[in-house]
């Protein structure tokens, strides 16, 4: 049976939420990290999760771990860049088949889009989560003059998961030349093919305290359900 690993890169310093942690703020009935890993420690598909926290958080990540009962998870010190996060993780993954990459700071994480992504990333090896932009995207010089319009039609937001067949990451992140924020963008470059797969309205990334009130919104209605 395939082995899926999960990396969690939750080291962020937070800066657009006034310094703080938002991965320990309450959501809902409980931590905002916690809404994702619960997600993935039920889930029947994920073996084993690493997830990457601030040197400083590692006792209070490991304390919630303990009274929710993890059994999967892992802490490690995560680094100053996202993709620091991501390749300390990856090292202390472990053999698997398939690696999830999915943001600690989007609580909103179902079965059906770890299902779809495995699904999807088995026809090129790399699948990512994405939605339709709704708005009109224009491209400026450095002046902030119009250079053109972009085609809506042809344009995603990318979302996590982002699902890698294993040997696929982990040459990507053997190639790293320059500061990056998307995982996939990696094995682009590399020449895979990335094939994408709907994501969820609700899988919301809090990055700001605007974010927090949508998302507070829609842990109120998850809650709310029978």
């Amino acid at each position: 049976m395939e082995r899926v690993g999960v990396i969690v890169p939750a080291a962020g310093r937070s800066e657009r939420m006034a310094g703080v942690d938002k991965l320990f703020l309450p959501l809902g009935s409980r931590p905002l990290l916690a809404w994702c890993l619960d997600t993935l420690e039920k889930s029947p598909v994920v073996a084993r999760i690493v997830v990457s926290v601030s040197p400083d958080r590692i006792s209070d990540a490991e304390s919630m771990g303990r009274e929710r009962k993890w059994m999967k998870t892992a802490f490690v010190r995560g680094g100053a860049r996202r993709q620091d996060s991501v390749a300390s993780a990856l090292d202390a993954l472990g053999a698997v088949d398939w690696v999830l990459v999915h943001d600690g700071d989007r609580p909103f994480l179902t079965e059906a889009l770890i299902a779809q992504g495995l699904r999807a990333a088995r026809e090129t090896g790399v699948a990512v989560a994405c939605m339709p932009v709704t708005d009109t995207v224009k491209v400026v010089d450095a002046e902030g003059l119009v250079v053109t319009t972009l085609e809506r039609d042809t344009l995603r937001a990318v979302q996590t998961p982002q699902v890698f067949r294993a040997d696929i990451i982990r040459r990507a992140y053997s190639h790293i030349e320059e500061t990056v924020t998307d995982d996939a963008r990696l094995a682009e470059r590399l020449g895979y093919a990335v094939r994408l797969y709907p994501g969820s309205h609700d899988n919301v990334k809090v990055t700001t305290p605007d974010d927090l009130l949508v998302a507070q919104a829609i842990a109120g209605r998850w809650e709310a359900r029978p």
